[in-house]
């Protein structure tokens, strides 16, 4: 799934890519990496050298179990390098330390309800501060943020209980890079929370998967070979606004019936209900989103993350539960149609999705936006919200 390229301009790109394989399919030979990523040994080996010279990677050699001597095998280092993850809602700011490895060394958050830019940065600011002043010394690669989307989006962006108003054409780059002095790296939280899966969870071993990111709203993204597919703008995937429901429930985003006003947090938080009778309630709606994703996107499974209800989970993982006919009923599965994330939960999943843009934006820098194109690239644009 992971391929690198052999022309030399791809060097940045091909970095980043056997990194990525050591730390999922780690302690790992070089001769494995060449075969897995379609490179010669002589360039694998090239990258290595400069990846373990950077600090990023240890050699581990195996006792012999007979003649010869193993060949060495390479795993990442957990201390080569940290990231900061940062996680900005209309409730809260959050921010998170984590290593090569993934792991989250330290977590800090505040309340901030409806937060300004002004004020948002600000508070970014001190929570890095914070982080960082643990252990100054330690060798911060940059600053991974993911927000709610959809970006750029006048009549969609701004308004309603999942974005944040008032951040309309805020630079949001410049000011996360002047607020902490690290390389600034930004994404949707639902693509955020899809690279943590693709990275740490079920989503090392799947090629082409629908990550199902269940917030205050509802959103989602298509993973093809590792990479989001982001559409045009960069917002492909805002599943909580197919309708479902004709002439429903008035949406913020200015039509009716969309599935987020009945299958998401805030709709939970609307309805009353205890999990058990929501879920219940809303599992037609659900199941009915998943045909669709199905039958657009032709997924081997749809993985079901962020904060999910522990009472809609155990309705759509429960054995034999029943979808519906779509294009993925079909006898030589591997997999259910829905399975339950395991990179991480909610906000965990977002940090860590978050801070490996970083990593992957040290080693790609050409890739600014590691996780699918940049969205400084995106109709020509600083990224802005």
């Amino acid at each position: 799934m992971l391929k690198g390229t052999n022309q030399e301009t791809g060097r940045p790109f091909n970095k980043r890519i056997v990194l990525e394989l050591i730390r999922r399919r780690g302690p790992i030979a070089r001769t494995d990496i060449a075969d897995s990523v379609g490179l010669t040994v002589q360039t694998v080996s090239t990258i290595v050298r400069e990846l373990e010279e950077d600090g990023f990677l240890v050699s581990e050699r195996e006792q012999p179990k007979g003649r010869g001597v193993p060949p060495s095998k390479l795993a990442v280092n957990p201390d080569g390098g940290f990231a900061i993850g940062v996680y900005i809602t209309p409730l809260s700011v959050e921010a998170a330390l984590i290593n090569l490895r993934g792991d989250i060394l330290a977590r800090v958050r505040r309340d901030a309800e409806r937060a300004t830019p002004d004020e948002g940065f600000a508070l970014i600011r001190d929570l890095v501060a914070e982080l960082r002043a643990a252990d100054p010394a330690r060798r911060l690669l940059g600053v991974g943020m993911a927000m709610p989307g959809p970006f750029g989006v006048e009549s969609m962006s701004f308004i309603g209980s999942t974005t944040m108003a008032g951040w309309q054409g805020t630079e949001i780059l410049g000011r996360l890079a002047d607020a902490t002095g690290l390389a600034a790296f930004v994404e949707t939280d639902m693509a955020a929370a899809a690279l943590c899966e693709q990275l740490y969870g079920r989503g090392t071993a799947l090629r082409d998967y629908y990550y199902l990111f269940f917030g205050v709203g509802l959103g989602g993204t298509m993973v093809h070979d590792g990479e989001v597919l982001r559409g045009n703008w960069g917002n492909a995937g805002e599943l909580g606004h197919i309708t479902v429901v004709p002439d429903g429930e008035p949406c913020f985003c200015g039509n009716r019936g969309c599935l987020e006003r009945y299958v998401s947090l805030e709709a939970l938080r609307r309805s009353g209900l205890g999990e058990a009778a929501w879920a219940k309630a809303v599992d037609p709606l659900f199941r009915q989103a998943v045909r669709t994703i199905e039958n657009l996107f032709d997924p081997e499974t749809i993985v079901v993350g962020g904060y999910a209800p522990a009472g809609l989970l155990d309705t759509v993982t429960a054995p034999g539960a029943d979808f519906g006919n779509s294009i993925a009923v079909r006898r030589d599965r591997s997999l259910p149609r829905v399975v339950v994330a395991s990179g991480g939960e909610g906000g965990e999943a977002v940090l860590r999705g978050a801070a490996a843009l970083a990593v992957r934006g040290a080693l790609s820098p050409r890739q600014g936006q590691m996780f699918g194109p940049e969205l400084t690239r995106i109709g020509g644009r600083e990224v802005r919200a």
